[in-house]
């Protein structure tokens, strides 16, 4: 057994190098075949009918967003418990970030909550599928055509997570897939814009390419930035999705063994999932009231956690630029119990038991 446990870390072995000798034996660097190779792998495993792979989730989220029309001071509804970057596209975006609470058995967008938010500015509504779960994306599609609003769908965590036989980020206008070094899958970094709608495909596109619809002009009729994928991160992520069935079987593994032997102990409590979601559990998360000192005696003992995305109206960063006020106390009581268990596919049997064992001796001394 290791003397450190990891929360989570990529499985990466020779089937990555096998795809990177591809690269290296193409010559091909920037965007290739195997990108091209990627996005088709994506498409058909997502079931959508457009794959724009981008350098990362945050320039994916931007460029639907000005794919969608957004324009400055038009407003964009965030739910209050996520990874900054969700909020941090709106503002560089020139749009206005509007924090919505999260519902408790999901820790997704509350759709009661999220229809009290809609104003005359509202424009697009962003679900985040957090932590491998998915959002209530029927109740949210029915606000939507109500108030006639765009839907992009935040599915950075998201990746082989379904919801009623379909995709999470396929439900929507256009959703973003994210594979940074700690996601379910990785390129190391990477993004991957999925819409069925061709106009959003075409300005994503023409976005992440210089205003271009296509390489090695030189005529730019829009304005446009470089956001393009690499061959190599193609490689990484070809191989990875090789693996993604045998990395989630692995995952759901784990998780029903935490569950199995900790429920009880303590005041540790899991989240139920949705019966018509199926959930990867790209983190395996309690709630306890012990989150701070459980999280240091697993340190001690060389088991690392991780403690739940900080509220985003509690973000330092956003004092006096955004609307922080609010009653958000469901996604503040999550933060303040929530805390992640190492949960990587590397894992191994015997780590696990160490790790159930370290919480079961924890809570004895409570």
């Amino acid at each position: 057994m290791r003397d450190f446990i990891p929360q989570i870390e990529p499985w990466i072995d020779d089937n990555e190098l096998k795809h990177l000798k591809r690269v290296i034996d193409s010559t091909y660097v920037v965007e290739h075949e195997l990108t091209k190779e990627f996005e088709s792998i994506i498409k058909d495993y997502t079931g959508s009918k457009h794959a724009i792979a981008m350098t990362n989730g945050t320039m994916a989220l931007y460029s639907c967003l000005l794919s969608l029309g957004l324009k400055p001071g038009d407003e964009v509804i965030v739910p209050n418990l996520t990874f900054i970057a969700s909020a941090n596209a709106v503002l560089m975006a020139n749009g206005v970030p509007v924090l919505c609470e999260v519902s408790r058995d999901t820790l997704c967008l509350d759709p009661v909550e999220l229809e009290k938010s809609i104003t005359e500015k509202t424009k697009i509504i962003m679900p985040v599928h957090l932590y491998g779960q998915s959002a209530d994306m029927d109740s949210i599609i029915k606000i939507a055509k109500k108030y006639n609003l765009k839907i992009l769908e935040d599915a950075a965590q998201g990746v082989g997570v379904f919801s009623r036989g379909k995709h999470v980020g396929t439900f929507g206008d256009c959703g973003i897939l994210s594979f940074y070094g700690n996601k379910t899958i990785t390129c190391g970094e990477g993004g991957v814009v999925l819409t069925d709608d061709d106009e959003i495909a075409k300005q994503c596109y023409r976005l992440k390419n210089h205003g271009r619809d296509r390489k090695g002009i030189f005529e730019h009729e829009h304005i446009g930035y470089n956001f393009s994928f690499t061959e190599m991160q193609a490689a990484v992520g070809i191989s990875q999705m090789e693996k993604l069935d045998r990395i989630i079987d692995r995952k759901n593994v784990c998780h029903k063994k935490y569950k199995l032997e900790l429920s009880g102990i303590g005041d540790l409590s899991f989240f139920e999932f949705d019966g018509s979601t199926r959930p990867v559990h790209w983190f395996t998360s309690i709630l306890t009231s012990y989150k701070i000192e459980l999280s240091d005696y697993l340190l001690e003992k060389g088991v690392q956690s991780r403690f739940f995305f900080y509220p985003l109206n509690l973000q330092p960063c956003y004092k006096n630029i955004i609307n922080t006020n609010g009653d958000f106390n469901v996604s503040s009581k999550m933060y303040e119990k929530g805390l992640s268990l190492p949960s990587s596919y590397n894992l191994t049997n015997e780590e696990q038991d160490y790790v159930i064992k370290t919480i079961k001796e924890f809570f004895l001394k409570q």
